[in-house]
């Protein structure tokens, strides 16, 4: 049973080269970080399992690749590059990573946040532009953070921070406990928060959960930050709303699109602070994905 890693960039290939074990089953390494349909059917002739970093996997090219069993996403959101359950029509397994990146997803949340109250890089393109914008920013002790679902990372979240004394609210779909978090409905969540920072799945019933009139209830001068999905939110409704100054600032990690687009609203805007969709992106989270990944290889029916 042989398998591929699709897509690796120079990054990840150096870390798998660093957690591959002798006795995993083989892995071939493309070093191609984009990889279009139509090259995917030669790409995985012969290979019964793929390692997915950021490749759309389009179920109609996918009919044509007959060798292939599994795919192994790098991550948890799958759904934004393929459809799972027509690839298990097709007799193909999707597996997803949970859990590798808590941490590291957790303190690029509190930077993004921390960014956006003091607004940093407006001030950074400001000084690197000839100016002096010195601009009043947001304490962040003793005010609200509002988490919007409360898996792995939120947990992470809400633990920084407690730490830096925050309050801290929670909204989850099912019921869920953690020492010093308040459990709240949405209303109350999105109504008394300074902070609100994004920790769910996309699904079909959370894309687009963050409509204009749920937008609408934040409390005026509200953060809102975003290392999830992009899809997760309204994006016209979005500018629209830290246009108006209704949002004091976003801070987002996440986008509909990806690479954000040129002359995308988002970017002209200066009360958004943007990084690279690279939340989870630090050696050690990712060792721990490679890892996990080639575990799930290695169990794997022949």
């Amino acid at each position: 049973m042989h398998g591929l890693f699709a897509d690796a960039s120079e990054e990840l290939a150096t870390i798998f080269h660093r957690v591959v074990r002798p006795d995993d089953p083989p892995v071939s390494v493309n070093m191609q970080a984009q990889v279009l349909p139509a090259e995917l059917p030669a790409l995985f002739a012969g290979y019964h399992f793929v390692l997915i970093d950021r490749t759309a996997l389009p179920t109609g090219t996918m009919r044509a690749c007959p060798d292939l069993r599994h795919v192994i996403f790098l991550g948890t959101g799958a759904r934004s590059y393929m459809d799972p359950e027509a690839l298990a029509a097709l007799g193909i397994t999707v597996h997803v990573i949970r859990g590798y990146g808590d941490t590291a997803v957790a303190e690029h949340t509190v930077a993004l946040m921390w960014a956006a109250a003091r607004r940093l890089a407006a001030m950074d393109r400001g000084i690197r532009a000839g100016r002096w914008p010195r601009t009043e920013g947001m304490q962040i002790l003793g005010k609200t953070l509002g988490l919007i679902g409360f898996g792995g990372i939120a947990r992470e979240t809400a633990r920084i921070a407690l730490g830096c004394g925050m309050r801290v609210l929670a909204w989850n779909r099912t019921p869920r406990q953690a020492a010093g978090v308040t459990f709240v409905d949405l209303d109350t969540l999105l109504a008394e928060s300074h902070v609100v920072s994004l920790h769910l799945l996309l699904t079909g019933e959370t894309r687009g959960f963050l409509s204009a009139a749920r937008l609408a209830q934040l409390r005026p001068g509200a953060i809102l930050v975003n290392t999830a999905r992009g899809a997760l939110v309204d994006e016209a409704a979005l500018a629209a709303a830290l246009h108006d100054g209704r949002i004091a600032h976003a801070a987002l990690d996440v986008f509909t699109t990806e690479p954000l687009p040129d002359g995308h609203v988002l970017a002209g805007l200066t009360n958004v602070t943007l990084s690279a969709h690279s939340a989870f992106r630090t050696p050690e989270a990712s060792e721990t994905l490679l890892r996990r990944a080639l575990d799930i290889a290695r169990d794997l029916p022949g």
